[in-house]
């Protein structure tokens, strides 16, 4: 990354480097007693398939558990995170995959190289004024007929929360929670198909409902 990043990565970057540890340990598979999010993991993996052997990029991979489980089905996959400590953390439990520090803000790929895109739980650190110039990233890293998974915290309004700590740690954190249907308007502005949207109830320890957003890339 630049040492000209934006505040919001530096801000991001910073804290989740701070709780890199606790959290990889908290989250080493946060599908693994969740049989609808596994389903909808699933079901992404088996249309970047049908499509064709082009790469996938989990985008705010953090631990790697998302990355591994791609791999695990069929996809040539590597992750990206803006925190280099969470990089270092998914390349040692996840020796056989690739990680690398980056933004989803700017990747640095080709255009047209991606076959699909996941991004679980990481939009949610994306400023509302930064969301648009992300989902044209998305649009022009994708094959015609890629595909998109993105999942993320809603609600009924949309809400920008600050954390100062977690895991005991101090950080400078903002999560900026919305509707499905302010993403999906926001995807479709940028030239993106939602096909498919699952909003789940919060489950045992969750707090807010997760959205699901399957997308496409018109071909």
């Amino acid at each position: 990354m630049s040492i000209e990043s934006p505040d919001f990565l530096t801000a991001t970057r910073t804290s989740y480097d701070a709780i890199a540890a606790p959290y990889s340990e908290r989250h080493a598979d946060r599908l693994g007693d969740r049989p609808l999010d596994r389903a909808l993991v699933t079901a992404f993996a088996e249309q970047v398939r049908a499509t064709g052997s082009a790469p996938v990029a989990d985008l705010g991979s953090g631990p790697g558990h998302i990355t591994a489980r791609l791999h695990a089905l069929g996809l040539s996959v590597f992750g990206v995170d803006v925190s280099p400590r969470m990089v270092e953390l998914a390349r040692r439990a996840h020796p056989d995959l690739r990680f690398h520090v980056g933004s989803m803000t700017s990747l640095d790929l080709p255009d047209g190289t991606l076959g699909g895109i996941a991004a679980l739980y990481s939009i949610i650190h994306v400023p509302d004024d930064r969301l648009p110039e992300t989902f044209a990233e998305f649009h022009r890293v994708l094959v015609p007929g890629g595909h998109v998974l993105l999942v993320f915290q809603a609600g009924d309004k949309e809400e920008h929360l600050h954390l100062t700590e977690r895991f005991g740690q101090e950080i400078s954190l903002d999560y900026y929670l919305r509707t499905p249907d302010a993403v999906a308007g926001q995807l479709t502005a940028a030239g993106l198909q939602v096909h498919a949207r699952v909003l789940r109830e919060p489950y045992e320890e969750e707090t807010r409902p997760r959205a699901f957003l399957l997308v496409r890339k018109p071909t």
